[in-house]
């Protein structure tokens, strides 16, 4: 089924200023329209980015959007968001469910609900291998850490690691830069981006390490809008029959097993979130 794709969105404001949908029945809305929104990031690869051949966006949690497209009908349409908008996104109505690296966190729990989980991610500290006194993140304890503006990564910073200084930038590149300029002692992210960070890095002026053990774990899901239980029991009908299938394992090995940059094993299973 064809995809669209929408333009990026901007950042957004605060999530707490914002009033909800003035609607709930996400579903009728889709089939109204007769197209289904997910909103996604595009620039975080294997889950969402663009194929360098195709020009289009492709992924992990793309093809879980699919397939919940495909469940109601109708074509899939991404819009692309940062960080910082997801949230903020969803809660005005602009997408039907956000898919876009959404770890789970109370706070969030808050906001929004939660699909189960579809990807569980370790969120690490990547450092220079010149900082020989840096062997674990608690090394960071009093020290400055980059992470993306509004992301879990940066919020799991604050709480892991004493008298830690986040230093936020918008995009992952630019949280890696500083990092690399000796501006901060350590970047936090999810292992995934980290490993492929430390490979790109390898042989160069700056080699990177991972510090272990990891930060903290985080489950993810998708984000759709609180109470409305309709478009929430629709993704996990989705997603839940693709683990019972067996697709939902094809479909991670498609993008983060063998053969793949990431050489990953999978050890959890599409459930719900134990909060």
């Amino acid at each position: 089924m064809k995809t669209l794709i929408a333009s990026v969105v901007a950042a957004a404001g605060l999530v707490a200023t914002l009033a909800p949908a003035a609607h709930a029945d996400t579903l009728a809305d889709i089939k109204a329209r007769g197209k289904f929104i997910c909103g996604t990031m595009g620039t975080a690869e294997p889950f969402s980015f663009q194929d360098p051949k195709t020009r289009g966006i492709v992924g992990y949690e793309v093809d879980m959007c699919q397939a919940i497209a495909d469940s109601l009908g109708v074509p899939l349409e991404l819009k692309l968001i940062a960080v910082e908008a997801r949230i903020p996104e969803l809660i005005a109505g602009r997408v039907d469910v956000v898919a876009a690296n959404l770890g789970w966190s109370p706070e969030r729990a808050q906001q929004i609900d939660y699909s189960h989980q579809h990807f569980v991610s370790l969120q690490k500290v990547l450092a220079r291998e010149s900082d020989k006194d840096l062997k674990a993140p608690a090394d960071l304890a009093g020290k400055r850490v980059s992470a993306v503006r509004g992301s879990s990564s940066e919020q799991g910073a604050r709480k892991n690691i004493p008298n830690v200084e986040p230093v936020t930038f918008k995009d992952p590149s630019g949280a890696f830069l500083a990092l690399q300029q000796g501006k901060v002692g350590g970047f936090v992210a999810s292992e995934l981006m980290l490993v492929k960070l430390k490979q790109q890095a390898a042989g160069s002026a700056v080699p990177v390490k991972i510090l272990e053990p990891a930060l903290f774990v985080e489950p993810w899901g998708m984000g759709v809008r609180k109470g409305d239980t309709a478009m929430l029991d629709q993704v996990n009908k989705v997603i839940d029959g693709m683990e019972a299938s067996g697709q939902a394992a094809k479909t991670f090995d498609k993008w983060f097993g063998a053969g793949t940059q990431f050489n990953m094993k999978r050890d959890f299973r599409i459930e719900a979130i134990k909060g």
